[in-house]
């Protein structure tokens, strides 16, 4: 049985698909929205790469969080003073905000595949396979889908931002083990903490 300490914390799954897919998405997103400023040819075609195979990832991160969700339950909300400045709407933003990221984080990368697919281009499988556009190219949709994809990367890195600065908060402000929760043991440990 584990001891108190170790229930309140997220389990070293949780935390590994947690802090892969914050690095995932920065990474995807920078090289989404800077990618066309590397220089044309292997460079530029290196960045789309790692661009796709980065958003298949997060797809893939995803899949197993809920999976695991399901085998082991998230700790208990901990009863924190951002949760008394709210009152009865704290529950229910926190349950929105992680539904938005969740949405976002299998929307972005679905809308990207499907953009990929209207340019009439294969899709690649980190460079072990590829799956064959279903589509003829369609200049016309693939625009729309691609412009669709970049508002949503854009919407997933501020509801991304606020998810985090809600976590400082809880840290900095009011104290609590939110963010420590969910850190990697030896950083938990070093702000003196640990869950406990």
């Amino acid at each position: 049985m584990q001891p108190a300490a170790e229930v309140r914390r997220y389990g070293m799954i949780p935390r590994f698909l947690h802090w892969m897919t914050v690095v995932l998405v920065v990474l995807a997103w920078t090289l989404g929205t800077f990618g066309d400023d590397l220089p044309k040819g292997a460079a530029r075609a290196t960045g789309l790469f790692v661009h796709m195979s980065a958003g298949l990832l997060v797809l893939g991160a995803l899949v197993m969080r809920l999976v695991w969700r399901t085998v082991e339950r998230p700790p208990p909300t901990l009863p924190n003073e951002f949760g008394r400045w709210l009152g009865a709407f704290a529950d229910p933003a926190a349950r929105l905000g992680h539904f938005a990221l969740y949405a976002l984080l299998f929307a972005v990368p679905i809308v990207g595949i499907v953009a990929q697919f209207a340019r009439g281009d294969a899709l690649p499988l980190f460079g072990v396979a590829e799956i064959p556009s279903p589509w003829e190219r369609d200049r016309a949709f693939a625009h729309t889908v691609t412009e669709i994809h970049e508002i949503a990367a854009n919407a997933l890195v501020i509801v991304a931002c606020f998810h985090a600065a809600a976590a400082l908060i809880h840290h900095f402000v009011f104290g609590d083990d939110t963010l420590v929760r969910m850190l990697p043991r030896g950083a938990a440990r070093s702000h003196g903490t640990d869950g406990k």
